[in-house]
């Protein structure tokens, strides 16, 4: 650079990390969001600059920690209740509160498995070489809550129960049933469609089994840096969040907007 002083350029330079940091965006996202986030993230942090950092757990969880003063900005949930009583509580900002995406369960289990999903559906849940069935844990994940009511409606939880173990959060509950730690999992279809994943027997969960898993976002008010979590919620919204989205079996509300607004099913 000619003309400006070494000093001075050396000191731009010592600045660098503190204007990143302060363009971080801080993220808590539900574990269905564990494949699809990264490139959301990546793809807005090349348009922006800013950078996002996201962790990943269950809904239940995320809303306790935001609760405790934990410092996200932005929180994905996949239980809209949970954002809900974070705005009822003075801790998240109600106009931001958003639908991004309506979540789907699914039946996985190894093509090896040979349990013909496609064509027995719930009832495979019962063959004798179902020992474990792998869903997340219904106290603090929707997933799981999901997965108790869809076994519930269709009158086989009872017979069912004590076969099931319980992942800390979906992510969790699929590594079960990927690992062979579980014979069968009841899990997001946005993990069933993952490159680990892909090659499995699936089977899609009727969704009038089990109330809708509305994935709600919604901005955190005591999170740092405020407005590019704001920039980075439209992001998700607009017109290329949605298409990543989908791209991992999430179904979108149209048009995108910003107000908590109906889900469409496929």
């Amino acid at each position: 650079m000619h003309g400006v002083p070494t000093k001075l350029v050396l000191a731009l330079l010592s600045l660098w990390p503190f204007c990143l940091r302060a363009q971080t965006v801080r993220v808590a996202a539900a574990s269905d969001l564990q494949f699809a986030m990264p490139e959301l993230a990546a793809r807005y942090e090349k348009e922006s600059g800013a950078k996002v950092e996201t962790s990943f757990g269950s809904s239940g969880n995320f809303f306790a920690q935001i609760r405790n003063g934990a410092p996200f900005a932005l929180f994905f949930s996949a239980d809209r209740s949970y954002a809900e009583k974070l705005i009822a509580a003075g801790q998240a900002d109600p106009k931001s509160l958003a639908v991004y995406a309506l979540g789907r369960l699914v039946l996985w289990a190894p093509s090896d498995a040979k349990l013909k999903l496609t064509e027995r559906g719930l009832s495979a849940l019962t063959d004798p070489s179902v020992q474990k069935i792998a869903i997340a844990n219904p106290e603090h994940a929707p997933y799981g809550r999901a997965a108790v009511a869809a076994l519930e409606n269709a009158g086989l939880y009872e017979q069912l129960k004590l076969k099931l173990v319980f992942g800390e959060n979906i992510s969790q509950a699929a590594q079960f049933a990927q690992s062979g730690n579980a014979q069968i999992g009841m899990i997001a279809l946005s993990l069933a469609l993952s490159e680990n994943m892909k090659n499995g027997e699936r089977w899609l969960v009727p969704a009038d089994l089990h109330a809708p898993l509305e994935q709600v976002a919604v901005l955190i008010n005591g999170g740092a840096n405020k407005a590019p979590a704001a920039r980075f919620l439209e992001f998700v919204k607009s017109e290329a969040g949605r298409a990543i989205l989908a791209r991992y079996g999430f179904t979108v509300p149209a048009p995108p907007n910003s107000d908590l607004g109906p889900a469409h099913e496929p």
